[in-house]
């Protein structure tokens, strides 16, 4: 803000307060600041669009934290509960269906209201997201495969000799089920629900706030004021990625001593502990916003004194659903608007892979522990986008680009993104792809592990004397298991190792081979670095279009339908993107999978891929929905040759925001 705005603002409510002689509680309601009975003159002075800018950015950055946490966590999820990726991308969309019921409909009628209150209430759906998240830990515990692997648990105590026994090879007993386990249904269900909620409280927080930001601020200001909020969001996720890897580093349950390291597969985190400090976030959040005035004074002030006030009577007139319609139709027939809709539905579809399952897809290309991935994916990746958001809005504010030359970047910026997805096929560990593929061989077609009956044995990988990783001891054929002067865990009399297994059939030959407890290691450190410097790059490549993209979607509509206009936008690249990109990806993702951790009800959740067809198939298909998008962005560049971004009469002297002193008693309210 100015010093002159400052000026107005301030000398608008004085005299407004000394006028009429009423104290600062009794300014028009529209541009009072506060809470019930806390309505002081000292609240009124943050009554500005900067203080709501920040304020709604630090907002959306806990709101950004809550979404990456999700994802930073979802692999320990799918541990915990058994849960297929297919099924966890399925919940994943619980808040994107709730969007498609709820965005238009809350931008119509909300928007027409007391937006910051709406915005408020949308905070407090979010706080019940993360209570509801972190619910199931609480109902169901650790869980029993996590409690077996601690040095000091009672399960482990009750049941050590038959969880050994299970490991081993019994070539004379048949396969049995007798593991309790707990049902996944409830859990998901759960989740669920909590994502559902999660859509409806977004919904209202994004598709109220960027319009109430923009009609409250000088167009002029917008692009700056829009980036210092995303750059703010931004840092959500960095944020929400490292309370993700802080928190799986601890073990799932903190109060136990766990016998494994945060580096064996096995290893499950304490996903639930972030929910708790997110929804206090949230709850505070919700109770500053709700807070702000329903209209700022400086835009109310310049309102007043442009066209009075029938310029709002006009704009909140009709209610209705035949209204609502008339603005769905004005929209039908904007052809910049369904164009750019389209690009970045195709574009939101292509990369929503990489926003949700990128720690998942690290973990498993390049044989990192969750944690790891986390932090690589978070404060590391995103401080390039945050990065690109903020060059982006000085370059906006400083040259005013026009309408194409927006369109033109953001179809670059595609281009420049596919050839980034497309590098991500050739940056791949040859030696974990080779590992996995040989591991998953040994499982399926080998009729001496075959014969162990291994098909309830949990994932519990094992080195073999050859660098060889095996499943678990049974599938290797071990029958022994003791510990080394190192307190290492030693399986012995392994009969089912390929490179000897020949060799003692024939000879008969007593030394059989030996495997220690734990994968064998596989270096992708380098191909790993690779990767996080190309992903950088195309986040800050990624995040430049950003604000271009939703400077366009502002101004391609009318003033009236903006805040419809964002919202049904929203249901656009929900239905045909949000939702189903995740269920298909996650059901490519099962598609390769190679090893299941079979239960007693389903097959689980994966534990090795087919990490090189995986590759391969999933990036080809999001690069496809990506150049799709670009000639959504080539119609944009055709059609909006006439947009105006930029208000050309800004700038100029006697500008209404910068009003002579002795013209404000004539817009003081009666």
């Amino acid at each position: 803000m100015s010093h002159n705005e400052v000026e107005v603002r301030e000398k608008f409510l004085q005299d407004n307060t000394q006028a009429n002689g009423k104290k600062s509680k009794d300014l028009p309601k529209e541009i009072t600041c506060g809470i019930w009975h806390f309505k002081g003159s000292q609240l009124q002075r943050f009554a500005t669009e900067n203080m709501f800018m920040v304020l709604y950015g630090i907002a959306g950055c806990f709101m950004a934290m809550a979404f990456s946490y999700s994802n930073g966590t979802i692999t320990t999820l799918e541990k915990r509960f058994k849960i297929p990726t297919k099924i966890s991308g399925l919940i994943s969309v619980g808040n994107d269906i709730s969007s498609v019921f709820s965005s238009a409909f809350l931008a119509y009628y909300a928007g027409r209201g007391h937006r910051p209150r709406w915005i408020a209430v949308g905070l407090l759906f979010m706080f019940v997201f993360c209570l509801m998240t972190a619910l199931p830990h609480f109902l169901y515990g650790a869980g029993e495969d996590a409690l077996k692997l601690t040095q000091h648990s009672d399960i482990l105590n009750s049941s050590k000799a038959n969880a050994e026994d299970l490991m081993l090879c019994h070539r004379n007993s048949s396969s049995q089920c007798e593991m309790k386990e707990t049902s996944a249904s409830v859990p998901i269900i759960l989740l669920f629900m909590a994502q559902f909620i999660s859509g409806i409280g977004g919904a209202l927080f994004f598709t109220l706030g960027l319009p109430y930001m923009d009609d409250n601020s000088l167009k002029s200001k917008t692009p700056s004021m829009l980036s210092w909020s995303a750059f703010l969001r931004m840092l959500g996720p960095a944020a929400g990625y490292s309370l993700a890897s802080f928190c799986l580093r601890l073990y799932i349950d903190p109060w136990e001593v766990p016998s494994i390291k945060n580096s064996d597969p096995r290893w499950l985190g304490a996903w639930w502990l972030g929910w708790l400090v997110l929804a206090v976030t949230m709850l505070i959040s919700a109770i500053v916003i709700y807070m702000f005035p329903r209209e700022m004074p400086s835009a109310y002030a310049r309102r007043l004194q442009s066209k009075g006030d029938s310029e709002k009577k006009e704009a909140t007139a009709e209610l209705s659903l035949g209204g609502m319609m008339q603005c769905l139709k004005r929209l039908s027939k904007n052809r910049v608007y369904v164009c750019n809709t389209i690009a970045s539905t195709l574009y939101v579809f292509g990369y929503l892979p990489y926003w949700i399952f990128t720690p998942k897809y690290i973990e498993t290309q390049y044989r990192q522990t969750a944690a790891t991935a986390s932090m690589a994916t978070g404060p590391v990746a995103l401080g390039f986008s945050a990065a690109g958001v903020l060059l982006t809005g000085f370059v906006l504010s400083k040259y005013k680009p026009s309408a194409r030359w927006m369109a033109a970047w953001n179809g670059i910026v595609d281009v420049l993104t596919i050839a980034g997805i497309l590098c991500y096929v050739a940056i791949g560990c040859e030696e974990s792809d080779r590992a996995n593929t040989l591991s998953a061989l040994t499982s399926s077609a080998d009729n001496c592990s075959l014969s162990c009956h291994c098909d309830y044995v949990p994932y519990s990988p094992i080195c073999g004397s050859q660098n060889f990783t095996y499943i678990s001891a049974c599938h290797a054929g071990c029958q022994h298991k003791e510990n080394d002067p190192m307190g290492r865990t030693i399986y012995t009399e392994c009969k089912c190792m390929p490179s000897v297994a020949n060799d003692i059939k024939e000879a008969g030959d007593p030394q059989l081979p030996f495997a220690v407890d734990g994968p064998c290691p596989v270096d992708c450190q380098r191909q790993f670095l690779i990767f996080m410097v190309v992903m950088c790059l195309l986040k800050f490549i990624g995040s430049t279009g950003r604000v271009t993209n939703l400077l366009l979607a502002l101004r391609c509509v009318p003033p009236e339908d903006k805040t419809f206009g964002l919202g049904f936008g929203h249901v656009v690249v929900s239905i045909f993107a949000l939702i189903p990109s995740p269920i298909i990806f996650g059901w490519i993702l099962d598609y390769y999978c190679l090893v299941w951790g079979k239960t007693c009800s389903n097959k689980g959740n994966c534990w090795l891929y087919d990490t090189r067809s995986l590759r391969y198939v999933m990036n080809l298909i999001s690069a496809t929905f990506i150049f799709l998008g670009c000639f959504g962005n080539i119609a944009v560049w055709y059609y909006a040759k006439d947009l105006e971004i930029f208000d050309e009469n800004e700038g100029k002297p006697n500008e209404p925001e910068e009003l002579e002193l002795k013209d404000k008693e004539d817009i003081i309210l009666e």
